[in-house]
């Protein structure tokens, strides 16, 4: 594709087959968008301002909460970074959940729970830098055995957490719409 391509894509990457080009509903949208060019300025659309907000709103809520929890469960840099490791962990479980009822739970969810709640809630409560900056801080005060510890519990314990909370979410879940289901019959007698 040439730089002055009608689509705007100045990547040189033509769509494949019958998907949309950068530019078009569904399309890859460019994080480099000129907005001086008004072939690429239709990726800003207003269609999609709604996700942004979504996904500001939940983010702000998220943040707050991981705040609440770090003020509540305080650490020194040379001490175990319990609180960082609790909503990262606990963040995990709720993203396996949240997978879980929009995957297989849900027909059709609305197009703004995952921005709103995966986005901008988890992604603001889970917090991965702060991870990073605890391992840093820890290593520059020599405690390298509280930083294995650290890394293992954050890594494994993130993975185990989705998994249990897909899982938990999946038995719940069936047996909540079975039970559901069950009630109908019976309100249908």
């Amino acid at each position: 594709m040439t730089p002055n391509a009608p689509n705007g894509d100045h990547s040189g990457n033509e769509p494949a087959g019958n998907e949309p080009a950068g530019n078009e509903p569904g399309g890859i949208v460019d994080p480099d968008v000129d907005l001086h060019d008004p072939a690429q300025l239709v990726e800003t659309a207003a269609r999609e301002w709604d996700l942004v907000a979504a996904t500001s709103v939940g983010g702000v809520l998220g943040s707050v909460a991981r705040y609440g929890l770090a003020v509540g469960v305080p650490h020194g840099t040379s001490a175990f970074p319990w609180s960082t490791l609790i909503i990262n962990v606990s963040g995990c479980l709720l993203i396996g959940a949240l997978m879980m009822v929009l995957s297989e739970l849900t027909e059709s969810p609305h197009r703004l729970i995952r921005p709103f709640a995966g986005v901008g809630i988890l992604g603001g409560y889970t917090t991965y830098s702060t991870f990073a900056l605890d391992v840093r801080q820890l290593l520059a005060a020599d405690r390298v055995a509280t930083v294995a510890i650290y890394l293992t519990a954050t890594v494994i314990g993130g993975a185990v957490a989705v998994w249990v909370g897909w899982a938990l979410t999946g038995r719940l879940g069936s047996s909540w719409l079975a039970g559901g289901d069950a009630v109908a019959a019976e309100v249908a007698r």
